[in-house]
């Protein structure tokens, strides 16, 4: 963003929500100096003053911040790390001829009807890439 005659760095925070119908829509975007605690809980509280209500879980990147902003704003709401931004961190762990083979075995843990399932699925998944991969840390932190 442009302020006078210098480039200054910017935020946008953006918000997405899934209706009852499973319809997604955006349902706030704002610009912000970063992505600081104050900043994100700003932009969820004005999202509560234009009648946001009934939010169960929020998805989103791991950033400190936001995730305090979270707990502030949202207080109960349960929250998940972006399975877009997990698969980033695993696949960054290991070389780029094992990335689509570490995604596909990832993407399968994913894909689990249910908790048990998920998990049985990861286990075998975190065997195949450690014998595969010996010594590289693959977790998804």
């Amino acid at each position: 963003m442009r302020e006078g005659s210098r480039v200054v760095s910017k935020a946008v925070l953006v918000a997405h929500g899934v209706a009852e119908t499973g319809g997604r829509e955006a349902i706030g975007c704002a610009v912000a100096d970063g992505e600081m605690q104050d900043a994100w809980q700003g932009f969820l509280e004005s999202l509560l003053r234009r009648g946001l209500r009934g939010v169960q879980l929020v998805i989103s990147d791991a950033h400190t911040g936001l995730r305090c902003a979270i707990r502030a704003a949202l207080n109960g709401v349960f929250w998940q790390r972006c399975l877009v931004h997990i698969m980033r961190n695993v696949l960054s762990r290991v070389p780029k001829t094992a990335q689509a083979f570490t995604a596909a075995a990832l993407r399968t843990v994913f894909s689990q009807a249910s908790e048990a399932q998920a998990k049985d699925a990861l286990s075998k998944a975190i065997g195949l890439l450690s014998e595969k991969y010996p010594g590289r840390r693959l977790g998804c932190a």
